[in-house]
C-alpha cells in the first residue's frame, strides 16, 4: 500500500471526525461517546482504503467509478442503519 495514500486517509478521516468533535462542544442535540468515534472511525478508513485500492488497481474509467460508487453505497447504507436502525437489524442504533 502506498504510505501517502495511508497518510491521506488517516487526515482526511481525522478532518471528518473533527466536525462532531467540535460540535459536542458547543450542543447538546450532537450526543457521540468514544465507541461512537471508534465505529466511524473505522468504517471510513475501510472507506478510504479500498477506494484508493479499487482506484489504483482497476483498470477502466467506468469500471473504477462503478465499484467505487457501490463501496460508497453500501458505506453510507450501513452508516444510516447503525445511526437510526433504517432496516431494524440487531446492530442497529436505535
Amino acid at each position: 500500500m502506498n504510505i501517502r495514500l495511508f497518510l491521506s486517509v488517516l487526515l482526511l478521516i481525522t478532518l471528518i471526525l473533527a466536525i462532531p468533535f467540535v460540535a459536542i462542544q458547543f450542543t447538546n442535540e450532537v450526543n457521540w461517546d468514544l465507541m461512537d468515534f471508534i465505529v466511524a472511525g473505522t468504517l471510513l478508513f475501510w472507506l478510504g482504503i479500498l477506494c484508493g485500492y479499487i482506484f489504483f488497481k482497476v483498470h477502466g474509467r467506468e469500471k473504477k467509478m462503478t465499484i467505487i460508487i457501490l463501496i460508497v453505497l453500501v458505506f453510507i447504507l450501513v452508516f444510516m442503519e447503525l445511526a437510526v436502525g433504517i432496516f431494524g437489524t440487531w446492530f442497529a442504533g436505535s
